[in-house]
């Protein structure tokens, strides 16, 4: 399956949920479309545990063969199954150079990156599913430190997560440490997750 580009809010109205985390998108309390606002029967225990999979997909804005590919790899590690595999989503490069600010959407942190315009450790990176590690540095590249719609990005940031911190005057964030999960999405549910993938 491919990764989705279509309308953001009409995604998070559809799944329930604010994808990029902000809220906006959830000004209307139902679904998008002429047949929103109405009653639906009860799902199923599997439209369940479907719904909170796509929510989680959706929201970092993978394909399904990345997002399961990272499940499994999440299983393999030590600690709680669900509890890696968000930790292993929100260590993607994309997802941190959003978190730091350095665009307004993953979606425009993933272009960033694609495009050549991040460093990790001083050196170029652009894939966005690269993994960072507690410690290592994410930057503008040299010649892009004038990039617009990266300063414009920044200058919209009013909080950061606790786990990165970001230097200002060399525009550079810093992954600090792996998130606890408390710091983490409270809306989703992953055990959900498991079940699903678990079948």
């Amino acid at each position: 399956m491919s990764r989705y580009t279509g309308p953001s809010y009409r995604k998070s109205r559809q799944l329930g949920i604010s994808l990029s985390e902000t809220g906006k998108e959830m000004k209307r309390a139902y679904g998008p479309g002429q047949h929103g606002q109405a009653r639906k029967g009860k799902p199923s225990d599997y439209a369940i545990q479907l719904k909170e999979k796509q929510k989680l997909r959706f929201m970092y804005g993978l394909n399904e063969r990345q997002f399961h590919k990272t499940f499994v790899e999440a299983g393999k590690m030590s600690g709680v199954h669900g509890t890696n595999f968000l930790i292993l989503l929100e260590s993607r490069l994309d997802n941190l150079v959003y978190r730091l600010g350095f665009a307004t959407t993953r979606k425009g942190a993933r272009q960033l990156v694609n495009h050549g315009h991040i460093t990790v450790d001083g050196k170029k990176v652009n894939i966005p599913s690269f993994r960072v590690k507690p410690g290592m540095k994410i930057a503008l590249k040299e010649n892009s430190k004038d990039h617009k719609a990266a300063l414009d990005a920044l200058a919209k940031v009013n909080k950061r997560v606790e786990y990165v911190t970001f230097d200002e005057n060399k525009l550079e964030g810093t992954y600090v440490r792996y998130p606890e999960r408390n710091e983490l999405n409270m809306d989703i549910n992953e055990s959900l997750i498991v079940e699903f993938y678990n079948k």
